[in-house]
């Protein structure tokens, strides 16, 4: 559904410091998706580039995750081509 699409663990960023995810992103055109508040804050601190998509769903099980990415297709499709938004939150 969303090609070209990667997971830290697939960059081997996994357990990597927040800042080198960023500028991984940055540099390379991702748009961030986490429940992590750090990344939320760092949005709201130093803009875009990298978009930041914050998943506010707590503890939740990675079939509810994909319910989200999946059910927002549309939003976040509209969201990644805007030339302005930051900061997409998804509940």
């Amino acid at each position: 559904m969303y090609p070209g699409s990667d997971h830290v663990k697939t960059l081997a960023l996994i357990n990597t410091d927040d800042v080198v995810i960023w500028e991984y992103a940055k540099a390379n055109d991702f748009v961030i998706i986490s429940k992590d508040s750090d990344f939320h804050q760092r949005s709201l601190l130093y803009g875009h580039p990298p978009k930041f998509i914050y998943l506010r769903v707590g503890n939740s099980p990675t079939s509810k995750i994909v319910q989200i990415l999946r059910g927002n297709f549309d939003t976040i499709s509209q969201f990644v081509n805007s030339s302005v938004e930051s900061i997409l939150v998804l509940a």
